[in-house]
């Protein structure tokens, strides 16, 4: 009887994984399936369920990292993920010390501050932003 609790627990994941798309319970159900060819063998309840966790854990630490990577890369970034890599023009001087600076990048004004810690940027040099943090740009001046 065993075998058939597996294919259900195996079944729930599933049935979790479509209803969530989180990428974490379909790991669960590999081990559930695994688990019950451990119970078609008549291995006994604990090694069924230490198979289980194995299995499961397994699956979770090494395979859900590389198929989020290619899940992931056709996704266009949106928001302020697309601003990183674009260039703006300086519209007042950044000073980190005095937390000033702005930059307007596509029309639109942005406190800045230098992503070098000391660096001083001038109004009107063309930047590049490196990094979102908040509501602030960190740039770079462009070369």
């Amino acid at each position: 009887m065993e075998p058939i609790y597996w294919l259900i627990a195996a079944g729930v994941f599933l049935a979790l994984e479509i209803l969530t798309l989180g990428l974490t319970s379909v790991w669960f159900a590999g081990g559930a399936f695994i688990a019950f060819f451990a119970a078609l063998c008549h291995a006994p309840l604990w090694i069924q369920i230490v198979v289980f966790l194995a299995v499961s854990i397994l699956l979770l630490l090494f395979t859900r990292p590389v198929v989020e990577k290619h899940l992931n890369n056709s996704r266009a970034k949106t928001n302020v993920d697309s601003l990183v890599g674009r260039q703006g023009k300086v519209t007042e001087e950044i000073n980190n010390f005095n937390q000033t600076g702005k930059v307007i990048l596509d029309g639109m004004e942005w406190t800045a501050r230098s992503a070098g810690t000391e660096e001083l940027i001038p109004a009107g040099v063309r930047v590049e932003v490196q990094k979102v943090r908040g509501a602030h740009l960190e740039v770079t001046i462009c070369e």
